[in-house]
């Protein structure tokens, strides 16, 4: 029996008297990435992405160990709610636009000492101040960088559109303004290198496209090692008790932590480790995070058809966005109808050992997505669901 057929065996055990469609965690091997990020973190305390997790218990669970200090979040209200339940420490990595959102914050001691929102433009500071409503509190700000690469004098961009502060000194004008406005004070700085650490560098197939990512990061990882690091200098100037400087991403940690001007790194999905992240030549992490959807029907040989499945991920459209069959192995699509939104069949020829209310396990193509479809994660340890906790959703909130 190969490991994912033990795998499989294991989680239908654990699941038997649950109803399909049900999403689990295997606890050993989210403990286990957990580890690992740590492991590649050198040190560097980490940051968990709590939109590539989305549940609650387990951002408790991972923060319990050493190593792991704060969470980064992705919407206010998002990070006015965690705050709320009791996390400590919320960096909030996006701009917002959440008037009433910035009002509760500016009037709430614990909650303005618990936050710290991002900016990358005097003018968001500006809508803070107007959303206020009488709110006095000081608010914490972290400055973006833009990390993108850029070559050829600016004609080729390798990167995401985020922060249009790409130089230090701008950086350092925006530091600035901050220091000039009451109301505001600089905490930190953040650069997400996503065309390094969300980019998978051995693509199957693709020898040549493989070689070209890995010498496009590599050329990435030295420049903004050196922009990163002036930027650092030159808001130290402006800020001398700078709190932090974020970086990195599940795909680039132990690069990053090698930089001396970096203090912490921001990972997430690496605990739940999504099928994009089959793709890299820097770490092997376990598939923790599965879903199960139950075989309904048998159309012929070598098919069966599960109950739902049209669970793509956000990105460029492709086939990558999609879920991946798992288990059992060598299952795939039908390139005629892919994964379905009521129903996806499925092809090969483990198809015909499967019978009706059978469960067929799925890989989500991201980590905390899958987290938007499911109301509870059932958590696995063996072969035996210890407990059930809500994801967001199934606490009622969808925050984007």
């Amino acid at each position: 029996m190969t490991a994912r057929s033990a795998d499989r065996a294991r989680y239908d055990r654990a699941t038997a008297q649950l109803d399909a469609p049900v999403a689990i965690v295997d606890l050993e091997a989210f403990d286990a990435n957990a580890d690992d990020l740590l492991r590649r973190a050198g040190g560097k305390p980490v940051r968990v992405a709590s939109k590539s997790v989305r549940c609650r218990a387990l951002l408790e669970r991972v923060l319990t160990r050493d190593g792991f200090a704060g969470l980064m979040s992705f919407t206010l209200n998002e990070s006015l709610w965690l705050a709320r339940s009791g996390f400590e420490d919320v960096l909030l990595a996006y701009p917002s636009a959440d008037r009433a959102g910035y009002a509760e914050l500016t009037a709430d001691p614990k909650l303005a000492a618990a936050v710290t929102v991002m900016i990358d433009d005097p003018a968001q500071l500006d809508l803070v101040d107007a959303a206020r409503d009488g709110g006095r509190e000081v608010v914490r700000v972290c400055l973006e960088l833009d990390t993108s690469l850029r070559l050829f004098g600016g004609r080729v961009r390798v990167g995401a559109r985020r922060s249009p502060l790409h130089s230090p000194a701008q950086l350092a004008d925006l530091a600035r303004a901050v220091a000039r406005r009451p109301g505001f004070r600089v905490v930190g700085i953040m650069a997400y290198e996503g065309h390094v650490a969300g980019v998978g560098d051995a693509v199957a197939g693709r020898p040549l496209r493989s070689r070209a990512v890995r010498l496009m990061q590599a050329a990435a990882r030295r420049e903004l090692a050196e922009r990163r690091a002036e930027a650092v200098r030159a808001v130290r100037a402006v800020v001398p008790d700078l709190e932090f400087v974020n970086g990195g991403g599940t795909g680039s940690v132990q690069h990053t932590a090698a930089e001396d001007a970096v203090t912490e790194i921001a990972a997430g999905s690496g605990l739940y480790v999504p099928r994009l992240f089959d793709n890299y030549t820097s770490f092997r992490g376990r598939p923790a995070a599965l879903f199960a959807l139950p075989v309904v029907r048998r159309p012929g040989v070598g098919v069966v058809t599960v109950l739902g499945g049209g669970y793509p991920a956000s990105g460029a459209p492709g086939a990558d966005r999609l879920p991946v069959p798992y288990l059992p192995e060598g299952l795939r699509y039908d390139g005629q109808e892919g994964a379905g939104e009521v129903q996806t069949p499925l092809l090969g020829s483990p198809a015909d050992d499967l019978l009706i209310g059978d469960k067929v396990w799925f890989r989500h193509a991201k980590a905390g997505e899958l987290c938007e479809r499911f109301d509870a994660l059932h958590l696995v340890e063996g072969d035996v669901v210890t407990a059930t906790v809500p994801t967001y959703r199934g606490e009622g909130h969808a925050f984007l």
